[in-house]
């Protein structure tokens, strides 16, 4: 497959891709590296012939066996698997996992068994996995079935983008096997997205690296910038709680760190959890306990479908609780959603593993942000709109992306979008999803930053899953979920994947 001078603008005229050209031969694996935003996803939908409404190519074809490829959906349904950055959100609802893997299969296989196999390929089990659909998945299960499904016709070309951000240690190197067995046959051809370094030095034969960043860009994120000052100064992102304000990054430093108020009574207090996945069958997680305390963070590890992501919808009142209880700053919380008074639903934030599914397609990004601003803060149309745009700045989005749409974004733009808006209400607790998946180093350091300020500064509390140590080594405890519930744990520090962005 040979791409030459690819270049796709958005409505505005604005090149998103300028020029790209690009060759992968029969057997190789090409990898695109950048920082979120750089336009990697934009390429890969442009090469497919399925780009984003309000994108187009405006110049550039893709040439496919020496011919330009001119009917795009004919040629993706004979030579194509696909796994997009949005796993969750692809898979049709309303078929189980087994089913859609069967829908990329030509009918003979179909009936030869083959989706079984591609599932256990993926080492999900058939018989459990097979008969669940995506709203019963974890991330890395979703992402799986996903994989599986792209792989099962085994296609000419395999497109992957990100395809490892949700999954552990065993399931990420069973991936990483399916795609080697490609190199070097002769015949497959694969274009893999990723920020993961160590993926990519396991796959690639040839990386393209895309948007590199100016000097002045390019020495922020581990050092600090954004909700930092020159020097390593922590810029506060939020006042004390009492004030009732989110996330700022042109507030002033408080005086000294005994000035801070600090909520009273326990962030969060969990006794007795247990929940069942599906909800009524059978138990995932069972005598749960937790306490965390204003600005701790707990950061809870473990395999994927172990019950990570279970646990914070159950906190955030988006799955059934079988039994237990919990406050959160003292005061008993309902485990229903719709239960919830105001000042519950203020008090409890979550940022989920799927943006895209999270965030109203019909909704421009910085409506999406001001509307809790209103509804849970009672500010104005035009404060709400001027906070939102300051929460989008606070976690590294320019003002101009807050006139998109979701579906015109990155995924790593999506996620960040998810951050500000749940941080919007200036919540008690935040329940954090993977929340530096599908990130460069730099912008996931600013976040980061960022919520260690508002830990320091407003006795924000922090519970977190992640798949990532050095993610987790901020926090101030470490859960690993084993036997149904959480238990301590410590990791070393080089166990952190590398990023292809790191400096």
């Amino acid at each position: 497959m040979t791409v030459r001078g690819l270049t796709v603008a958005d409505s505005t005229g604005t090149a998103i891709v300028d020029g790209l050209d690009l060759r992968i031969a029969p057997g190789e694996v090409v990898a695109l590296v950048g920082p979120s935003g750089a336009g990697k996803t934009t390429v890969l939908r442009a090469v497919l012939g399925a780009l984003q409404e309000g994108l187009s190519r405006t110049a550039g074809r893709v040439e496919w066996h020496g011919s330009p490829v001119r009917a795009p959906r004919r040629w993706r349904r004979r030579n194509v698997g696909f796994l997009g950055q949005d796993p969750a959100s692809a898979l049709h609802p309303l078929l189980d996992a087994r089913a859609a893997v069967e829908e990329a299969l030509p009918g003979a296989a179909r009936r030869a068994g083959a989706a079984e196999r591609a599932l256990a390929g993926v080492g999900l089990d058939p018989a459990d996995i097979g008969r669940r659909r995506p709203h019963q998945l974890s991330g890395g299960q979703a992402q799986r079935v996903a994989l599986a499904r792209a792989l099962a016709a085994n296609p000419e070309l395999l497109v992957l983008d990100e395809p490892t951000s949700a999954l552990d240690g065993a399931a990420l190197d069973l991936a990483l096997e399916l795609v080697r067995r490609r190199r070097g046959d002769g015949r497959s051809l694969t274009l893999l997205v990723s920020h993961d370094m160590g993926v990519v030095s396991e796959l690639a034969d040839h990386v393209v690296r895309l948007g590199v960043r100016p000097r002045d860009r390019q020495d922020r994120g581990r050092n600090g910038a954004t909700g930092r000052r020159p020097g390593g100064a922590p810029v506060p992102v939020a006042r004390a709680r009492d004030a009732g304000r989110p996330p700022n990054i042109d507030s002033a430093p408080p005086p000294e760190e005994p000035g801070v108020v600090r909520p009273s009574g326990a962030a969060l207090a969990v006794r007795g959890l247990a929940v069942a996945q599906p909800p009524g069958g059978a138990p995932l997680l069972a005598g749960v306990d937790l306490h965390l305390a204003p600005g701790g963070s707990v950061a809870v590890l473990g395999p994927s479908g172990c019950g990570k992501s279970t646990l914070l919808r159950a906190l955030a009142g988006l799955h059934p609780v079988e039994s237990g209880n919990v406050t959160v700053l003292g005061e008993a919380l309902p485990w229903a959603v719709a239960e919830r008074d105001p000042a519950a639903l203020r008090a409890l934030a979550l940022v989920g593993q799927d943006p895209l599914d999270a965030l109203n397609p019909a909704r421009r990004v910085a409506t999406a942000v001001a509307r809790p601003l209103r509804t849970l803060r009672g500010l104005t149309r035009s404060a709400a709109r001027a906070e939102a745009l300051r929460l989008l700045a606070a976690v590294g989005l320019e003002p101009g992306l807050g006139r998109r749409y979701p579906g015109a974004l990155s995924g790593g733009q999506r996620r960040r979008v998810a951050l500000a808006r749940a941080l919007a209400g200036g919540p008690a607790l935040l329940l954090a999803d993977e929340i530096t998946a599908a990130l460069d180093p730099r912008t996931a350091d600013l976040i980061l930053d960022l919520i260690d300020g508002l830990r320091r500064d407003t006795g924000l509390a922090v519970l977190m899953v992640t798949h990532d140590t050095a993610v987790a080594a901020r926090a101030d405890r470490v859960l690993h979920i084993a036997g149904r519930r959480p238990h301590p744990t410590s990791f070393r520090d080089d166990e952190r994947r590398r990023s292809v962005d790191a400096p």
